[in-house]
């Protein structure tokens, strides 16, 4: 439903509120993104337009999204049974499970599907994803570009979707056909896109980035203005800027150039050196890390600290903590929302597999494994099982502890079952006699 709304500006506040429609002279709806891009400040401080397309020629931009993306999406996301006894197993058989761990849809594999979906959380604020059902089983998600979502709101305040596909009229998907996945929220409904509320952040990293360019464009040269003795006129001043572009060219090709009389060089603008213009380039970077929650040395920019090795595990460790297991704790709960019905919910469960993150730390994964195998947490064939390898059987899937401490008289027996043949065969021995 189109609602035009209501708006307040400056003393406007004391008297009866008025709509946007009559501000402007038509009705504004939620879907009208040219007036609300412009409206909520989609101009920098600065100067620049900011919008998804140019903040992502921001290297850095580039690198925080990819890495949280492609983070995410590596890690394996499944379906998880909960047995009577507390415990849990895959459900592999669940149909739920194809869908978000291997293929969401005809065109996307999970892994890209899942990086879509994390990206548009970083740069819009929500994902959006229609799903495609068959009775009451979920058999695709169909990933959607948030710039083409309108939300709009009914009589009850309940969000509405409108997709606009590149071809035909735009059409309302249903409520219950909506993987809606928000970032950051303060209302707990509507995702907060880092692009809009860090306009001016990236508005000067544009702005810093087009003077590099500008400078080196220039040839390190500064820019030089000429002063003549005389007054110009018109014609005489286009015939000077055109001798202004030869002598400028005859520099670039390391001539020197050569003035006539009464025609002085003089250096206008700031240096880059005096302007600072790297320091504010690395500002800039670390500005921007700060919005996305990534260590400035994970997109190149580091420093003596970042070096070292045990506070280089340690950010880590809190880039998982803090970045990651956000992003992967907010699809969790709204797949498990959305996608199960709550039936299902009582015995399924959504989840992605941290530990994959020490595919990458052979030494890590080696002691991990040990660790869950002496103290008898896993046994050896469900590690084996992690490896990709096959179960070995027997003994190796015995839960197993090593014990350290044990009594002197008891050395050398290696297990209790051969302590209980020796003392089994001391009884009968002793009872022959």
């Amino acid at each position: 439903m189109n609602k035009s709304l209501s708006l307040v500006l400056g003393r406007a506040a004391a008297k009866p509120m008025k709509s946007l429609g009559d501000w402007t002279g038509k009705a504004i709806r939620l879907s009208d993104g040219g007036f609300w891009g412009s409206w909520l400040g989609g101009q920098s401080s600065s100067g620049k337009a900011v919008n998804v397309d140019n903040v992502m020629r921001l290297s850095t931009v580039w690198a925080c999204v990819r890495i949280i993306s492609t983070s995410v999406a590596g890690l394996p996301l499944g379906i998880y049974r909960r047995k009577a006894d507390g415990d849990r197993e895959d459900a592999r058989d669940f149909s739920l499970y194809d869908v978000i761990h291997n293929s969401p849809n005809e065109d996307m594999t999970a892994f890209q599907f899942w990086q879509a979906v994390v990206a548009s959380m970083l740069l819009w604020g929500n994902a959006y994803c229609e799903i495609h059902r068959s009775g009451n089983r979920v058999v695709a998600l169909d990933f959607l570009m948030p710039s083409r979502v309108d939300l709009e709101v009914d009589d009850n305040g309940r969000l509405e979707y409108w997709y606009r596909p590149k071809k035909g009229p735009r059409r309302q998907i249903a409520r219950t056909d909506m993987l809606h996945i928000p970032a950051f929220s303060i209302d707990g409904r509507v995702g907060m896109s880092a692009i809009r509320f860090g306009a001016d952040v990236f508005g000067s990293a544009m702005s810093a980035d087009d003077a590099a360019n500008g400078t080196f464009k220039n040839g390190l040269l500064p820019t030089v203005a000429f002063s003549v003795d005389r007054i110009l006129k018109a014609e005489q001043r286009e015939e000077f800027r055109e001798y202004v572009k030869t002598v400028s060219g005859a520099m670039n090709a390391g001539k020197s150039p050569v003035l006539e009389q009464g025609v002085k060089a003089e250096t206008i603008g700031i240096n880059p050196v005096d302007a600072q213009l790297l320091e504010s380039r690395g500002h800039s970077i670390e500005e921007i890390c700060r919005w996305f929650g990534v260590p400035p040395w994970m997109v190149g920019k580091t420093d003596a600290g970042s070096n070292w090795g045990t506070g280089l595990e340690q950010q880590m460790i809190a880039f998982l903590t803090f970045c990651i297991s956000s992003v992967t704790s907010q699809i969790q709960q709204c797949v498990n929302k959305r996608l199960l019905t709550p039936v299902d919910r009582r015995m399924y469960y959504a989840e992605f597999s941290l530990e994959a993150f020490l595919k990458a730390d052979s030494a890590g994964r080696a002691a991990w494994y040990s660790q869950m195998t002496q103290n008898g947490i896993m046994t050896r064939d469900e590690c084996r099982v992690k490896e990709n390898l096959p179960r070995h059987g027997g003994n190796a899937a015995v839960l197993t502890v090593q014990t350290n401490l044990a009594p002197i008289d008891q050395l050398g027996q290696s297990t209790d079952g051969q302590a209980a043949q020796a003392a089994l065969k001391n009884w009968l021995g002793q009872a022959q006699e």
